[in-house]
Order: C-alpha cells, then sequence, then structure tokens
C-alpha cells in the first residue's frame, strides 16, 4: 500500500544506474568484430537469426498500412503538434560589432548523424520515434539512424515503424540492447557511425551510453521514470489514483508521489490506489513500484508542496488545484509542469507537443527535456581586421605574459613587427 508520511529529504534517495562489466566487453566485441558480434548478440539476446539488419522500405510500407487508418492519423496529429511546439525553438546565430573594429558572432549547426534508440522487441514505443526524431529533423539533421531490437520473427512492430516513416527517420536497423549502442558509437559495417545518440532503454542501454560518451555524445541517463502529484482538497481522487498508476506501470523501479495538504484527499487517494490497482493488467508491475518507490507527503500549505516538488526536481509534475498558474512561477525544478485537472501527464506523453524525453532522477535542478538545441552545435567566430587587432595587441600580449605564456604574447606582436622595429 502507497505510505502517508511527512516528506523527509535526507530520507528521500533515488538508485543510479552503474556500468555493468558485461556491458563494457558487449562495447568492445561491437568495436572490434562489427556486423558479426551483433548478429550473434541478436540471435542470443532476441532470439532471432537475421540475415540483413537493415530494415527495407517494402517492411515499412507494410508496417503503415498494418495499423490502419485511424492510428496512422493519431500518428500525424501527434506529429503535427510536436512539430509546431519545436519549431518555436529554433534559434539563429549572431554578430556584433566591437569597438574596436572587429567582428564577433555566433554559427548554429546541425548535427550531421543521430542515431536514435527506440526500445522494442515485444514493446511498441512509436512515441519515442515522434519525440526524438521530429526535432532532430527541425534542428535539420541529415541522417537519423534508427535502431531497435526485433522480435523473435525478425521483425519491428508495426507502429514503430509506421511512425518512424512520418517523423523522417532515414533508415532502421533491427538491433537493441548495449550492442546497438555500440554499433552507433563506433560504426559497423552496416550501421554507421553517428555523433549523437538519444532515445531511452533498459539499464544495459543506459550503461551503455554513459561508457561511449566522449566517443560520441548522448542526450541523458534517462530513468527511472517518475510523477510528482501536488494537489489540493479540489482534487479528483479517482484520477490522482489513476495518474500516479500511470507511472507506477512503467516499471517497479518508477516512483510515484503524492504532495498534498489534505489528510482527507490523502486517505481516499491511498484507497483508491489500492481499489484501481486490482484491474490494471500491468498490476505486479505497478504494485512493486507503488509499495516500494512511491509515497503520499503530507504538508501544510500548496506553497510548501511546491517547495518539496523543487527539492525532488521530477521528471513529470502535475499541479491538480484550484488555480494551478498562480503556483507556475514558483517551479524551479521540474522537467515538464502538468497544470490543472484535466492535463495528466499520459498527454504529453503522446500528444500536446511538448517532448517526453525529460530529466529524471534529481536532474531537472540543471537539465533540461530533450529539445531541437539538443541537436545543434553552437561555434564562434572572430574576424578582426590588421588595424583592430594593432589597437589591442598591446593589452593581449600582456594578458598572455602574465598567465606565464610567451608564445602567445608573441603570436600576437610578430604580426606587428615590422612597424614597431
Amino acid at each position: 500500500m502507497i505510505k502517508i508520511q511527512r516528506y523527509d529529504s535526507e530520507l528521500f534517495r533515488r538508485e543510479r544506474t552503474q556500468a555493468d562489466a558485461d556491458v563494457v566487453d558487449i562495447i568492445q566485441d561491437v568495436a572490434s568484430r562489427g556486423d558479426e558480434a551483433l548478429l550473434e548478440y541478436t540471435l542470443r539476446f532476441d532470439g532471432c537469426r537475421l540475415e540483413n539488419m537493415l530494415v527495407s522500405q517494402e517492411e515499412i510500407d507494410s508496417a503503415v498500412s498494418e495499423v490502419g487508418e485511424y492510428f496512422l492519423e493519431t500518428l500525424r496529429q501527434a506529429a503535427a503538434n510536436i512539430r509546431a511546439f519545436h519549431e518555436k525553438q529554433v534559434r539563429g546565430g549572431f554578430s556584433m560589432s566591437c569597438p574596436n573594429g572587429g567582428l564577433l558572432g555566433q554559427k548554429v549547426t546541425p548535427i550531421e548523424r543521430v542515431g536514435l534508440y527506440v526500445p522494442g522487441g515485444t514493446a511498441s514505443y512509436p512515441s519515442t520515434v515522434l519525440m526524438n526524431a521530429i526535432p532532430a529533423k527541425i534542428a535539420g539533421v541529415s541522417d537519423i539512424v534508427m535502431v531497435t531490437p526485433p522480435n523473435k520473427e525478425g521483425k519491428i512492430l508495426p507502429a514503430v515503424l509506421a511512425a518512424a516513416k512520418i517523423a523522417g527517420v532515414d533508415r532502421i536497423y533491427k538491433v537493441g540492447g548495449a550492442q546497438a549502442i555500440a554499433a552507433l558509437a563506433y560504426g559497423t559495417e552496416s550501421i554507421p557511425k553517428v555523433y549523437k545518440i538519444v532515445g531511452p532503454g533498459n539499464r544495459y542501454v543506459a550503461s551503455a551510453k554513459r561508457q561511449v560518451y566522449g566517443i560520441v555524445d548522448i542526450d541523458m541517463i534517462a530513468g527511472p521514470s517518475e510523477i510528482l502529484i501536488v494537489a489540493d482538497k479540489s482534487a479528483d481522487t479517482v484520477n490522482i489514483a489513476a495518474d500516479l498508476l500511470a507511472q507506477a506501470e512503467h516499471d517497479v523501479l518508477a516512483s510515484a508521489i503524492l504532495v498534498t495538504d489534505s489528510k482527507e484527499l490523502a486517505e481516499k487517494v491511498q484507497a483508491e490506489v489500492e481499489r484501481q490497482l486490482k484491474t490494471l493488467p500491468r498490476a505486479e508491475i505497478a504494485r512493486r513500484s507503488i509499495d516500494d518507490r512511491s509515497g503520499i507527503y503530507l504538508c501544510r500549505s500548496i506553497e510548501e508542496a511546491i517547495d518539496i516538488a523543487n527539492d525532488i526536481a521530477p521528471e513529470h509534475l502535475e499541479i491538480c488545484v484550484d488555480e494551478p498558474m498562480k503556483y507556475l512561477p514558483l517551479v524551479m525544478n521540474a522537467g515538464s509542469i502538468f497544470l490543472g485537472g484535466y492535463t495528466p501527464e499520459a498527454l504529453g506523453d503522446y500528444f500536446a507537443g511538448t517532448n517526453h524525453t525529460l530529466p529524471t532522477s534529481g536532474t531537472a535542478r540543471f537539465a533540461s527535456p530533450l529539445g531541437v538545441d539538443s541537436f545543434v552545435k553552437r561555434s564562434s567566430f572572430i574576424y578582426y581586421t590588421k588595424e583592430a587587432l594593432n589597437k589591442v595587441s598591446g593589452r593581449v600580449a600582456d594578458f598572455a605574459r602574465r598567465e606565464g605564456l610567451e608564445a602567445h604574447a608573441r603570436s600576437i606582436e610578430c604580426r606587428f613587427k615590422d612597424e614597431k622595429a
């Protein structure tokens, strides 16, 4: 049963995924043996013998016809919402003149090739495809390489392939796990090396992403998933319990937290969670999350509840109170914020348009959701004329010598040796 208690920041801890020794071996093996290693791991871990990892256009077209027009239209509408939101994030470069006649600026350049990991096998995550590929395309990424594990028949679930086509993924490979991350980071005979890897996965995928960081960039080490709901006595008990369980069904390590100033609401939600749990298809997973990783915290006011939320810095924050917009300015640390009783977290997962790839485990204190900025690089540039450099040459040379870097100073002065001779 979900526990009702007072919040204690010293007792609130999260487990972090650690690197697994076997993941190190897998990465090294793929880096040295390439496709041969990938095919062996696919047979071992996915029970599937493949001749070719690349998904064909015929397979993609077949998937689109299989999912049905209703779901295709849902994907199109969700994609349009995601595109509209993320297009607002696009930023250009700039240039500025210096008083001495120089020119400074910043150039924004898309990352050329990005790898997208999509969990698969028996699971289907078309939303992950949309949330990662669409911002990348808006940023200008020219080559999105998607990897996802096949089922035992060597197929990718149709909904995932349909989403990939709508989102503009350029190529798709049937490979998953740590071996897929290694392939993206180092490249193989079939799979090209990428410059950044995005997308969620299990602890082996997360461990592999952590280990290849520096060889390539990564989006974040995400998970386990979490929600914190701030609610007052006006909140609907059934809805609050449903939103807690929607998070709890993700994973036994997921956390679902309610913070409220109403003891009556807390007790009703506690009972309602138990009632709803009985009918959930993923009740066994949700039960462990609710019992081991979740809780209801009582506080004195909604302002105090927001303080607790800022301390925890949740991935998802729902504010289910009478006037939710009133409290938005007080929120400092949250991945995504859902305001009001008719804005459940699931809306953001699939359809509204904001990104569902969010910082977890308290990293919302310093990290942001995936977005267009995740797929670009910023380069600064400088242009000085001879006259502009001459005006400041003495100061720059002096600065360099104060740091003990004589060659730096001389690299400035040598350009004006003739004038000062």
